[in-house]
């Protein structure tokens, strides 16, 4: 118990230590190019880190509104590209055939670049909120599915044939045996694909929405806003991507106490 919370301290200590790091670095490359090199472009290039900071405050009513489009579409999608990954997981490990006929399709879907795909679904619904959904729904969808499935087969055969020697039925095999054994494969799946949910609603916002951060992006860089909401926007697109993370890390150590050595 103390080893593991030593452990993740540590982890902690290092995280701090390299964020440190990054600040320090980017103050001093924006101060070589603003004030050492005379660079017209340095507010473009690489403003000062802390004048990025103190803009987030400064128009946080502007980029909180847009980035609460962003993750609330975001969110939507996620959700329920989660549900029909697990749920297409859930048919695949209970039916041979059904893996064998929709496998194969699945691994295509991915091939489709978002780029290409995001355009042609907004001019299809032709409503860009319901595009953002559909394509963080998209994103999300795949790695739940594969991981998913990988926890269902994870399964020992031996386990298998011991619960049902005593007269197990599928429903109680998969409650008490199949489902545990997926969890942690579930929680790798939706940690990957919780930042890359917020990623592609982002993206969606660039293709002419008139709301959320990838809308500031787009307009900051052609000079319909100040270019520090550009950098303030990129900056809290970040943000929002590590709280994503964060976030579905703490509810897998809600739903799953004994593999971080609590009771």
């Amino acid at each position: 118990m103390k080893s593991i919370r030593s452990e993740r301290f540590k982890g902690r200590i290092v995280i701090f230590v390299w964020l440190c790091v990054i600040f320090l670095m980017w103050q001093e490359i924006s101060f070589i190019l603003a004030d050492l090199a005379k660079d017209k472009m340095a507010s473009r290039t690489l403003p000062y880190l802390h004048r990025i900071i103190a803009n987030l405050f400064v128009r946080r009513s502007l980029l909180f509104s847009h980035a609460g489009q962003t993750l609330s579409r975001a969110l939507i999608g996620f959700l329920a590209g989660a549900l029909a990954g697990f749920l297409l997981a859930l048919a695949m490990s209970l039916s041979g055939m059904v893996e064998r006929m929709l496998f194969p399709y699945l691994l295509v879907s991915q091939m489709i670049p978002i780029l290409g795909l995001a355009p042609i679904l907004s001019g299809i619904i032709g409503d860009i909120g319901r595009t953002r959904i559909f394509i963080a729904a998209f994103i999300t969808f795949f790695p739940v599915t594969v991981n998913t499935l990988a926890g269902f087969k994870s399964v020992e055969p031996e386990k298998l044939t011991l619960v049902y020697s005593l007269a197990a039925n599928k429903h109680t095999v998969y409650r008490k045996l199949m489902m545990p054994a997926a969890l942690p494969f579930l929680f790798s799946g939706l940690k990957i694909a919780a930042p890359m949910a917020i990623t592609a609603a982002i993206l969606v916002d660039t293709l002419g929405g008139a709301s959320g951060l990838g809308y500031l992006i787009t307009y900051s860089l052609y000079g319909g806003f100040p270019i520090m909401v550009f950098w303030s926007s990129v900056l809290l697109s970040a943000a929002l991507g590590i709280l994503s993370y964060q976030m579905i890390a703490a509810i897998e150590k809600i739903c799953m106490p004994y593999k971080y050595g609590r009771r």
